[in-house]
């Protein structure tokens, strides 16, 4: 387990921020760890919608299972962090 600095690019947010995960984490946990920066600050919530992680260069959706350490990121990689219908 070690801090991992991800730039999360919030889907409705006009910030783009530096947060630290854990390289343990699952893509869902990464988008918890952002939406605290996010919703309910400059986002609205959307309780309906489950909210996914992309590879912000090429698009890519990370599985929600998938940790960190398996996802081949860079340190401070953007991340874009949307929401999604179940």
């Amino acid at each position: 387990m070690a801090t991992f600095p991800i730039m999360s690019n919030f889907e409705r947010d006009f910030v783009i921020q530096l947060v630290p995960v854990d390289t343990e984490d699952t893509m869902d946990q990464v988008a918890e760890k952002c939406a605290y920066h996010s919703i309910n600050r400059r986002v609205h919530p959307q309780p309906e919608k489950i909210l996914r992680v992309r590879r912000h260069e090429d698009g890519t959706l990370f599985p929600r299972g998938m940790i960190v350490s398996d996802a081949g990121l860079r340190p401070t990689e953007t991340l874009d962090i949307i929401f999604m219908d179940n």
